[in-house]
């Protein structure tokens, strides 16, 4: 896989990339050995594993769901890494096929390998920025071209606010949602230790560390609930990311254990 990739200065090939790791644990091909060597590390149904995966992209897809039902064509997805199976474009479009999605990504290779798996969709951008720059995101060609902010967006911030350390996520998230009218809405999941001890945390964190996203650490119910601050909640609220809207009949306590929630809610004003 690593030969796919023209590397440049830009690409650091001895840190692992958050954004490659998860990748890998999803099956895609943007990501290298130092990349799959650090998922490898952790261990099993905790944040960064593939069972933590799977769940976190299944919430994705129904949270994309919900949204287009309630009228919602246009997608702003933060930190979005590199497109694999399930992503916010494939559900969208096949609502609506004029929907737009424009992906934020800053690591390169996710970059690169998700403009060419998108280069035949015209309503599709990625652009190689940091959500943490909230004006340079939003002034950016292909999300400025391409979505219209004066109807609603659905901001998704999946999997990457608990990944901040110098930004506070609650301004970020603000900002964004500053930025969309009423109608729009906030989908995120976030990293809380529901059933890991703080050693458990802690093995998690000691790999995060090694990346070139360390990550802020678990947060809490209550951090979850301030990033959805200014938004009404949709049901059933901040829950395990596998107990939000499943489709089929779950277990909570094995929801519980991917240690991560998930929420969507609707700016009414």
């Amino acid at each position: 896989m690593d030969h796919r990739y023209e590397l440049d200065e830009t690409i650091d090939m001895e840190t692992p990339s958050i954004a490659r790791m998860y990748d890998y644990v999803l099956g895609g091909g943007a990501n290298f050995e130092i990349d799959r060597n650090a998922a490898e590390a952790i261990p099993d149904g905790m944040p960064g594993s593939r069972a933590w995966a799977r769940a976190n992209r299944g919430f994705i897809g129904r949270a994309v769901t919900v949204l287009c039902e309630r009228g919602i064509d246009q997608f702003l997805d933060l930190g979005s890494g590199a497109p694999t199976v399930g992503n916010p474009h494939e559900i969208a479009l096949r609502h609506y096929p004029e929907a737009r999605i424009a992906y934020v990504e800053r690591e390169p290779v996710a970059v690169e390998y998700a403009n060419k798996m998108l280069a035949d969709l015209p309503g599709v951008t990625m652009t190689w920025a940091d959500f943490r720059d909230v004006g340079s995101v939003l002034e950016a060609p292909g999300v400025a071209d391409l979505l219209d902010f004066s109807r609603p967006v659905g901001i998704l911030a999946m999997a990457v606010l608990d990944l901040l350390e110098d930004v506070d996520p609650v301004e970020l998230t603000a900002a964004y949602r500053d930025a969309c009218c009423p109608g729009s809405a906030l989908g995120i999941s976030h990293a809380v230790g529901l059933t890991l001890s703080l050693a458990e945390q802690e093995r998690v964190l000691s790999v995060m560390r090694t990346t070139n996203t360390p990550g802020a650490g678990f947060g809490t119910i209550d951090d979850v609930a301030a990033l959805m601050a200014g938004y009404t909640l949709l049901e059933p609220g901040i829950v395990p990311v596998g107990a939000w809207r499943p489709i089929d009949p779950v277990d909570e306590d094995a929801a519980k254990r991917a240690n991560y929630v998930g929420a969507v809610g609707i700016k009414e004003s």
